[in-house]
């Protein structure tokens, strides 16, 4: 996997450094995450390296293509690896929990805008809202306990 890591640093003429190895590593293993937990992720095997080298490595491995940063309304930004095929993504509304959607119809950029006033459109954003299982299977503190058959 390493090896992996290190190719795609390469590719984008990148030179290969633990910080960029590390968080390309977390990334992949834990998509979704936000800057806190990258940083958490990557400390737990480097513990010297700094908050800044992590803001540093995300900066230029999102600008380089290799990583997507995606902000949901009213959260903080969260990144990926999976790059370049024009996902989308559905956000629980109570824990905040992330999936990726594949593109459902059409090609790329999945959409067609009723309007592109000029614009060569290449691509479409789209986030999906609602409850994740886990959420949606809890009872919410504004309903009133379940009754038992029978009763």
């Amino acid at each position: 996997m390493r090896s992996d890591i290190e190719a795609q640093l390469r590719s984008v003429s990148l030179r290969v450094t633990r910080p960029r190895v590390a968080v390309l590593a977390a990334l992949r293993d834990h998509p979704h995450v936000d800057t806190e937990t990258v940083i958490e992720l990557v400390r737990a095997d480097h513990p010297a390296v700094s908050h800044q080298a992590v803001y540093d490595v995300l900066r230029a491995l999102t600008d380089a293509g290799l990583v997507r940063r995606i902000q949901p309304a009213g959260a903080n930004a969260r990144y990926e690896t999976r790059v370049g095929d024009n996902h989308h993504h559905v956000v629980c509304r109570s824990c905040g929990a992330i999936a990726d959607v594949d593109c459902t119809v059409g090609h790329a950029p999945c959409l067609t805008a009723s309007d592109d006033h000029g614009y060569v459109i290449d691509e479409a954003e789209v986030v999906f809202w609602g409850t994740c299982p886990n959420c949606s299977a809890e009872p919410h503190p504004d309903e009133p306990p379940a009754r038992k058959a029978g009763k």
